[in-house]
């Protein structure tokens, strides 16, 4: 996290309690691959473009009487339209959300192929087990659940992935 600088990785004292100074070291290869891939400024840019994308379609709202009407409201404002737009905004947002979840994932996949060359795989694999473990995270979940709620790829396909970089 972080600009500049102040760059910064922060492994918590339970995550070094947990692991093996070497899945350490492939959990800090993790995190460093995100950095090294430019996850972060290319998450920003594509936030920035949705926030302006949703700024327009706010101006466009304002002055469009079936979009109060459709809602049942009959006294038009900007304050009103912001109020109503934050209300619908979640439904509106709700198809784009696997696509957000699957760039987050492809992100994730793209850090533990730099953790694998930078480091060991298994010790990555091992040290994703261990974290899944003790947050008490299904190894395995729905995968329509999946699609929606999981910004990082499911572990089996994790492990898998690791697993096809050891051979």
């Amino acid at each position: 996290t972080g600009f500049g600088r102040h760059r910064r990785i922060v492994l918590f004292d339970t995550l070094i309690k947990q692991l093996t100074p070497d899945q350490l070291e492939a959990v800090l290869a993790h995190e460093i691959g995100h950095y090294q891939r430019k996850h972060l400024p290319k998450r920003l840019l594509t936030m920035s473009l949705i926030s302006l994308a949703l700024l327009w379609a706010l101006f466009q709202l304002l002055e469009a009487p079936w979009f109060y009407q459709g809602l049942g409201v009959q006294h038009t404002n900007p304050a009103t339209a912001l109020a109503l737009f934050s209300l619908v905004m979640p439904l509106c947002l709700l198809p784009l959300t696997p696509l957000s979840n699957a760039l987050s994932r492809k992100h994730e996949y793209e850090a533990d192929a730099y953790a694998a060359e930078s480091s060991q795989a298994r010790d990555l694999i091992h040290a994703l087990v261990t974290m899944y473990r003790e947050n008490a995270a299904t190894l395995t979940p729905d995968s329509i659940y999946s699609l929606f709620h999981d910004s990082h790829p499911p572990a089996a396909l994790r492990i898998a992935h690791l697993q096809s970089m050891t051979r």
